[in-house]
Formats: structure tokens, sequence, C-alpha cells
């Protein structure tokens, strides 16, 4: 992390120091349980709990300083070491600007540059950001989020995490809203853009597919003249951002080349998936006459498009088309919850991508239960999608219809909010034990349990808050201990 003193984030935030100005933290938090000796504090307000009523926790774990929007006392009186702000959250994001800025600066005192790379797009964000961090970290010091922090508290959060010595920066960015990504860019200046799709994900609270591609196309609008804008070719509204940058633009395609256009583009050759649903393909770089061969260890199709991401921002940085390729090759899942796959001892296979959901994940995950499943009883284990806004019904209809027609063996439709899913399967002709609802986990549980065979391969597919990867969690675990499973154990 870079160090600040309170004095100089009193300055930086616009803020009140009311703290011996010489007190350095050591590390930044938000979550008052992370709070270790030396940390600063970030009080924010919640919507369900304000962290000005964690202050004390903070300090009791070795907090030295808080970042708060009013006082906070201690027992006796006596006022926390405090900056006071207007905005906490803002706050943050301008110390983290800061931060940037000091280590650009330090390594081009050094002569070496840091290369920060952002990542939008409505599906794919924390894999490709797993990928490409793997990638760059045998090139040098790289820092990347934890999870999915990409928004204006998990950015800010990432950037503490770097230093002086980092020499590549991955920034995931996530909005709800227009003006969401340009904060954020504005945020981290970035050398390097990707923009991955526009999906259907966060419309109604987008207002149309329309605002979320003026929103992603934020990010190519804020590079610089001499960054590179990586832009999915197989998304029409992705690629009409070219025209929004001042930035050099590099496309990738999963389409074969059919022309010398393809030459300049990070594209993939001979594409197919292996016995066990993993994408294997040639990948072609701008300036290579050969390809070089990738064996992925990710499942699904879909997973193409990520990898084909992070070879195009990783090749956009200079690492060589070879290791590129060795890396895809080499990286299995970093995070969890995205296609997930757990073998249990009596034969039963779990797919949990669960972490979140829309339209466009749901789809690719079912084709490929059923491109997986084939010789095998498939069961599908859904929930709802959340903020599609008014075409929510049309769309979990759109699922129920193409689980049907996928041939997909069983349906557990979970939680009244997907009801529309389940309806919309029975009218298509699945009905009698093909399809079930189930009003909780709980009680979905308590069929898989009682139904399972071995051989069953089984996927898990919801928005996060509905919480199905928990219950993954207990069905991946033996038969014999998941009763005894809880959310707590699944969160480890």
């Amino acid at each position: 992390m870079i160090a600040f003193t309170a004095a100089e984030i009193a300055d930086i935030t616009n803020g009140r120091l009311a703290a011996e100005p010489g007190i350095t933290p050591g590390s930044v938090v938000t979550d008052s349980r992370e709070a270790a000796p030396g940390s600063l504090y970030v009080a924010k307000p919640g919507e369900t709990a304000d962290g000005h009523d964690f202050v004390a926790a903070a300090f009791d774990r070795g907090a030295v300083l808080a970042l708060v929007e009013h006082d906070v006392a201690d027992g006796a009186g006596v006022n926390y070491p405090a900056v006071v702000v207007k905005d906490s959250v803002l706050a943050m994001g301008a110390l983290a600007a800061e931060a940037v800025r000091r280590i650009r600066a330090s390594r081009a005192a050094d002569g070496e540059p840091l290369t920060v790379i952002g990542i939008t797009g409505s599906a794919g964000k924390t894999t490709t950001k797993d990928l490409l961090a793997g990638i760059l970290a045998a090139e040098g010091p790289t820092i990347a989020p934890q999870g999915s922090y990409n928004g204006e508290v998990g950015v800010p959060l990432t950037v503490f995490k770097a230093g002086v010595d980092t020499r590549y920066l991955v920034i995931e960015m996530g909005a709800t809203g227009v003006g969401h990504i340009s904060y954020l860019a504005e945020m981290v200046r970035p050398d390097i853009g990707v923009v991955l799709g526009v999906g259907t994900a966060h419309a109604g609270e987008f207002g149309g597919v329309e605002n979320i591609a003026r929103a992603k196309g934020e990010l190519v609008e804020a590079l610089p003249s001499e960054g590179t804008a990586v832009l999915n070719l197989d998304d029409a509204r992705v690629a009409a951002m070219a025209e929004r940058t001042r930035a050099t633009v590099l496309g990738y395609t999963a389409q074969a080349a059919g022309d010398a256009a393809g030459a300049g583009r990070v594209r993939a050759e001979g594409v197919e998936l292996n016995a066990g649903g993993c994408p294997e393909f040639e990948l072609f770089l701008p300036g290579e006459s050969t390809g070089h061969h990738v064996t992925a260890r990710l499942i699904g199709a879909h997973h193409i498009a990520n990898l084909l991401a992070a070879a195009a921002a990783a090749h956009s940085a200079g690492v060589p088309a070879a290791r590129i390729a060795a890396s895809l090759s080499a990286q299995t899942a970093a995070s969890r919850w995205r296609m997930e796959r757990t073998e249990r001892a009596d034969g039963v296979t779990i797919i949990n991508d669960a972490y979140n959901a829309n339209p466009e994940s749901m789809r690719a995950a079912l084709r490929t239960l059923a491109d997986l499943g084939r010789g095998r009883r498939t069961w599908a284990v859904l929930g709802a999608m959340l903020e599609l806004g008014p075409d929510s019904i049309r769309e979990h209809m759109a699922v129920g219809t193409q689980v049907v027609r996928l041939n997909i063996s069983r349906l557990v439709v979970v939680g009244r909010e997907a009801r529309s899913l389940y309806v919309s399967a029975v009218n298509e002709g699945s009905w009698g034990n093909e399809c079930v609802f189930a009003e909780t986990p709980d009680e979905a549980y308590e069929l898989l349990q009682a139904e399972l065979e071995p051989g069953d391969l089984v996927l898990f597919k919801s928005s996060n808050s509905i919480g199905l990867r928990h219950l993954g969690d207990r069905i991946a675990l033996p038969p014999d201990t998941a009763g005894t499973a809880t959310e707590g154990s699944a969160l480890l």
C-alpha cells in the first residue's frame, strides 16, 4: 500500500483532521472484522448497517485511524482518531486516485511504467480478470481484485493493495447506472480497457440495454490516445464502441477469420470442446502467422470469449504469444462458483455456477449442461435472475422453454421470483416429476438428497442474492455429511 499520513489523507479528501497528523496506516478496510494493527477503517453507511456503529470494533482490532462522516466517541466520550469527510466512499476514491498517481510517478522515475487494465462487461468480468492476472503475474508484480471487487468501494480496496513495485494493476469495473464506469476510470486512468459484452444484466436499473451499452463504453472513452481498447467483435454493440475511443482498437473474435482483416485481430480457430467440456483452439494474435494451441481448463464454450479477451489484453501489455497460450492452458478457475465442478465419491457431478446469473449466462450454462450430460441424467437447479426490469417474466419464461428443448432430464426451480420459469417449462411439455417447484433452498435440498443417483450431473444457477451457490455447496458435500452443512461453512 502507498503510505499516507493522516494529514495527507485529510488534504487529499478535503476532510477535517481529528487525529495526530503523523499517523500512517498500513492497510485500508471497510469491514471492522478485517481490521488489523495499523489499519485505516473506512466507516460507510450501508443498506442494512452503518459502518460508524463499528468504529469501536475496528479500533479494538488494531485500527489506528478512521475515515468517517461524523465524529465517533468511545465509552469515555473521547473521539476516535479520524479524518472527517462529507462522503466516505468518495473520499476512498480520491485517496485511491492519488495512490495510482504516486505509483505511476515513482515507476516512471525508475524507467518502468505501471500498466493499468480495466475490464467491464455484462458477464465474464471476474473470469477474464482472473485469467489476465494469471498471465501477468508471471511477467511482473500484479495486483488484481479479490472475488468481484468491482464497484466504488471494491476498486479503491484493490488499488490500496498496490505499491511502488506493482507492474500491472488489473481493475474489474462494474456498474448499475450510466456514469459509474466513468467515475471508476477517472479514478484509476486505465491504459488498456477491455469490454466483454453488453447483455441484459441490470437492464431494469439501467433503463434498457442501450443504456448498458452507453455505460460500458465509458471505459473506452476514458482511454488515452496511446492506450488500447480491447473489444469483443462478436458483440455488435461492443464492436461499435470503436467509434467512441481515441485509443488503438484491438478486436477479438471466436469466428473464423475469413478475410485479410482477421490478421489484425485476436482470434480462435478450430474451436472444439473436449470430453471434459473445456474449450480447445488455436490462438492467433496480431503479427503471428501461426497459431498457439490452447487447451483450457475452464468448463463451457462461453469461456472462449473470456480466454480471448485475456489474451488480447495480455498481448496489448506486451506479453509474448507463447507465454499467453501456455498460461491460458494451465489456469483453472480462480474464483468460486463460476462453473465450479465437483465430483462426489458416489458418482454425482456438481457444476456450481450460481455466483450470478443473467439471460446470456443462463443460456450458456444450460448449453454446457446439455453438452456434458450426453448419456447421463441431467439436473438444472435454477433460481431467479434479478434486476431484469419489465423483461423479467419474459426472460424467465424463455429459460424454461430452453431447458425443455435441450432435453434436460430434471428441472428444479427454486423461489417465487423464478416461478414463471417453472410455468414456462410445464407449458412447453415438462410435467410430472420432470419439473418441480421448490419454495426454498431447503426444500430443494431435501428433494435432491432423496433423488440424486450415481452418474447424475447437476447444475446450480441463479443470481447471487438468491443463494443457490450455497445449496450447491451443500449438495457437493459427501451425502453422509451434507446434512450438517451451514451457509457459513459454504463460505470458507
